[in-house]
């Protein structure tokens, strides 16, 4: 699996969940994750989650720290628990990083009742893909939310932190697939 944190601040607004996103702008082929910085604006028109959208809930942020993932299966149902998987990493990462509990329902993170994280799961006709968010800032969240920067982190720290999940991740996977390489069959 390949892994990549860019520099280069992007503007998530829906579109880069699309199959080969991470091929298309950075060459990477193959399983993957991308991390980078930059605003969260979706309107409904983009959104996956239906549920949000009937709820005409978009989504913003001034700054987020996003996750791409995509991997190449079909199993919506495995990439949904890969994204679960994914939260725990983040969630034990930052409270290793901050000292701060954090809570976790689903694929979303909280800090007390404040809302850290935005996370969806969908399937391309190639693959499934992941976006999950870590709001950097609070300001103008239209729910109730914490950023990155309320947990004791600065916008300075974003790269490091998203080096390190996106590496977790990556050795997290390798690990389940060799686990899969070490039994023999029962009968």
């Amino acid at each position: 699996m390949k892994k990549r944190f860019t520099s280069e601040i992007i503007k998530y607004d829906g579109t880069q969940l699309g199959s080969l996103w991470a091929f298309r702008n950075f060459g990477l082929q193959g399983d993957s994750i991308v991390s980078f910085q930059g605003p969260c604006q979706v309107n409904l028109s983009e959104m996956v989650d239906l549920a949000d959208v009937r709820d005409n809930s978009p989504i913003y942020s001034e700054n987020m720290l996003h996750f791409i993932i995509e991997h190449f299966d079909l199993d919506l149902e495995k990439t949904i628990v890969r994204q679960r998987l994914l939260m725990a990493i983040i969630k034990d990462t930052l409270q290793q990083f901050t000292g701060v509990a954090l809570r976790r329902s689903g694929d979303d993170l909280y800090h007390e009742d404040k809302k850290l994280s935005v996370s969806i799961a969908t399937l391309t006709p190639v693959s499934t893909m992941i976006h999950t968010g870590l709001n950097i800032l609070s300001d103008n969240v239209p729910v109730p939310a914490v950023g990155l920067a309320d947990l004791g982190l600065t916008e300075q720290d974003a790269p490091g932190l998203g080096a390190a999940i996106c590496d977790l991740y990556t050795r997290e996977c390798s690990d389940i697939r060799m686990a899969r390489c070490k039994v023999r069959g029962v009968k």
